[in-house]
């Protein structure tokens, strides 16, 4: 089933942004340029490094990317400090660079999700701190007073409804621009029988406090779990994402989620790019983005 790709005047483009936060394409065409960032983990400094190898930011951390789309693909959250300061960064550069026709988008990983399932087991104690002042505590109530008094604040900020999950809710787990789909861990064949759609606004609904948590979402089969095609697919992986890919209608995959020890790595021909590599501080990687211009793919360091 081909996944459904919307027709959106570039006039409309910013508009068709904050309306349709859950659809799966909001490019009109295949854009010029593409870079794609992956895992930041509360390091501030490894996301401007990024930013600016992209060339969308200046030394002030302002867009200068003009048509420049970038998409992160997930997991700002956990391991790091400075995860409230990277949410900030971002925010404000998809309000700043559509006015020179440019486009920031940032998915949902793994750890976003984890957040907002309480699961804080890689927040460190700067993340603690951080949230303390984030809006939400309000009146105590029974899950809040079930945690350790450190971890409240946070659990106000991101569990269904708090605010900063309000925030994660207008992020799409999956996205396509041009030839590419984006995701932090992999599209299967039952997310393609879902529709992509239908998955980012599950998602989204949930964040909201809207519906329970889906199911699917968890577990080695989930879009932001996977790592069928970051961790050295064999062919039988390799026959699987293409078949994925030829249902939607795109050339390749991006990923996150899996450290490549020796830096952003193809598989399958080309068809899948793996490109967490570990640029954060607590893995001790070097920043690198992949540069995507029609056909040509490249890590960019």
């Amino acid at each position: 089933m081909a996944a459904r790709k919307l027709q959106v005047s570039s006039l409309l483009l910013l508009a068709a942004a904050f309306l349709c936060s859950s659809c799966t394409s909001l490019e009109p065409g295949a854009p010029d340029r593409i870079v794609a960032i992956g895992d930041l983990h509360g390091d501030l400094e490894a996301a401007r490094a990024a930013l600016r190898l992209a060339g969308a930011i200046d030394a002030d951390d302002r867009w200068i990317g003009k048509r420049l789309v970038v998409v992160q693909t997930g997991d700002i959250l956990d391991r790091g400090d400075e995860e409230e300061s990277i949410m900030a960064l971002f925010q404000r550069l998809q309000q700043e660079a559509p006015s020179t026709g440019g486009h920031v988008y940032v998915l949902n990983g793994n750890h976003e999700l984890m957040n907002a399932s309480l699961d804080f087991r890689y927040v460190t104690e700067g993340g603690f701190r951080d949230f303390q002042d984030a809006g939400g505590l309000g009146p105590p109530d029974s899950l809040l007073e079930s945690l350790p008094a450190e971890e409240r604040a946070r659990a106000a900020a991101f569990r269904p409804g708090g605010p900063f999950a309000l925030q994660l809710a207008e992020r799409p787990t999956a996205l396509i621009v041009g030839s590419s789909v984006f995701v932090h861990g992999g599209i299967l064949p039952e997310h393609v029988a879902m529709g992509l759609d239908s998955m980012n606004r599950d998602v989204q609904r949930w964040l909201r406090g809207e519906i329970p948590r889906p199911e699917w979402i968890q577990g080695d089969r989930s879009p932001v779990w996977t790592r069928l095609y970051s961790n050295q697919p064999g062919q039988a992986a390799c026959d699987t994402l293409s078949a994925v890919l030829d249902d939607l209608g795109v050339q390749r995959m991006v990923v996150g989620h899996t450290v490549q020890g020796t830096g952003i790595t193809a598989f399958c021909g080309g068809r899948v790019w793996c490109i967490d590599v570990g640029q954060a501080a607590y893995y001790k990687g070097q920043p690198e983005v992949l540069e995507i211009r029609g056909d040509v793919v490249r890590s960019l360091r």
